[in-house]
């Protein structure tokens, strides 16, 4: 379900963000407004990061084959990474360079209602667009505050979109006050500030992004409360007399690998072990589907780590 949401969130962001682009960009053109240009340029470039998004999830769903026996999950999180880069690159570079650009050759603004009237249209398809992305991340969440739940989420696309989203509708009030203060004190530098300042406001959330989605994709632990869950169903079999070590790694949003550490009863044969093991898999894989991948490995007590 929360996969499905994810899904929906960044197709909804699809379409509104090309639609957005191509109105601002016929405004940008028509009133010469570099503030609109730039946010034409940011709408393009969250237009194709959703295609990236979408590739990334076609990808991560392939079956696991004889090259890449644990599957394809984590090309999700390669291709959140390249998003994040991308922003920061195109987004964030372009929106800079315009506005150093148009303060140092200023230009005038003509016909500013064109600009105001995108600058609506934009607001409401950005927070339509926005709500899917806030439902995607919602569906997501583990109730904890939004920081806390931004940094433990496994689904870079689920606040991918909510935070192009955010970036895109504040873009677009700073771009509009850029746009008002321009015309009302004559001074078209104004216009190429605003630009500068969509510019910084694309860096930041870049490099938020390419933090979260870097973590994942060089193998980030699944939530520890997984964890927890896995020891108790473990040390809950009388055969095992201690829980040493959960060691867990994502894969995917829905696919984490699991190895677990239990010291045993010294009496048990061989064909017990062994069926102790696929007790303990079946019941971990039963109350957690998640768990794409479990390995148990008896070994001596020591230090238990979690």
């Amino acid at each position: 379900m929360a996969q499905q949401e994810s899904r929906t969130a960044v197709i909804a962001a699809l379409i509104g963000n090309l639609c957005i682009a191509v109105t601002k960009g016929v405004a940008a053109a028509i009133s010469g407004s570099s503030a609109m240009l730039s946010e034409a340029v940011h709408s393009l470039v969250d237009t194709g990061n959703e295609v990236l998004l979408l590739y990334g999830q076609h990808r991560s769903a392939k079956p696991p084959d004889a090259v890449h026996p644990y599957g394809y999950g984590r090309e999700l999180y390669f291709w959140s990474f390249v998003v994040a880069l991308l922003i920061f690159a195109l987004g964030a570079g372009v929106s800079l360079y315009e506005g150093v650009i148009h303060i140092l050759e200023p230009e005038p603004i003509t016909k500013a209602w064109i600009n105001f009237t995108v600058f609506g249209l934009s607001f409401l398809f950005e927070a339509v667009s926005w709500w899917f992305g806030w439902k995607s991340f919602n569906a997501n969440r583990a109730g904890l505050g939004f920081w806390a739940d931004f940094r433990a989420s496994k689904d870079p696309t689920s606040f991918m979109v909510l935070f192009e989203d955010s970036a895109a509708l504040v873009g677009i009030v700073i771009a509009a006050a850029a746009t008002a203060l321009s015309l009302w004190f004559k001074a078209p530098w104004i216009d190429g500030a605003g630009s500068i300042l969509i510019g910084i406001l694309l860096a930041v959330v870049a490099v938020l992004l390419a933090r979260e989605s870097k973590a994942l994709l060089i193998g980030e632990r699944a939530s520890p409360d997984l964890s927890q869950a896995i020891k108790a169903i473990a040390s809950a079999e009388p055969a095992v007399t201690r829980v040493i070590s959960v060691t867990t790694s994502q894969l995917a949003p829905d696919q984490v690998i699991a190895t677990i550490g239990i010291d045993i009863e010294d009496h048990l044969r061989v064909p017990e072990v062994e069926a102790l093991i696929e007790r303990l898999e079946a019941k971990i894989h039963a109350e957690h589907q998640e768990v794409y991948r479990i390995f148990i490995r008896p070994e001596a007590e020591r230090s238990a780590k979690f």
